[in-house]
């Protein structure tokens, strides 16, 4: 499957993207098919120059059965190509299964204290016997 993505370039810290037609098991950075446009992060986002793009190149490739990644997607949809939409995922930000039994130990042990400690209130100390010291008589 062709995917219209980024690969990165640039130095360390300094981000440059080429927006390019490849397969979609190549690496990130690795073998493409067409450069289509470039990215810059770097840049205002209203700058001209942070976002190029070779519209008739993309069109073609998308008639072709090109599939945009999301961030492409965005980018193309400033320009009317493709329709984007922002994603919804309402389970993104709740913890894991573990993070779960983790909480739910937590609030079982706290519980747990907490009767033990109102236990411990609540009944009346027991004596405590001094022990009586011996007294060596020489």
């Amino acid at each position: 499957m062709l995917k219209i993505r980024l690969a990165r370039g640039g130095a360390k810290k300094r981000p440059y993207y080429s927006i390019v037609i490849a397969d979609s098991h190549a690496a990130r950075d690795g073998r493409f098919i067409e450069k289509v446009g470039t990215f810059n992060p770097l840049l205002a986002k209203d700058h001209p120059e942070r976002f190029t793009l070779k519209t008739e190149r993309v069109q073609e490739w998308l008639s072709k059965g090109a599939q945009p990644t999301d961030r492409v997607a965005r980018f193309l949809s400033t320009q009317g190509m493709v329709e984007w939409k922002h994603g919804n995922n309402p389970n993104k930000g709740k913890p894991g299964k573990k993070a779960e039994e983790r909480s739910a130990e937590r609030v079982q042990r706290e519980a747990d204290r907490a009767e033990a400690a109102a236990a411990a209130a609540a009944a009346p100390p027991a004596p405590v016997e001094e022990p009586v010291a011996e007294t060596a008589e020489a």
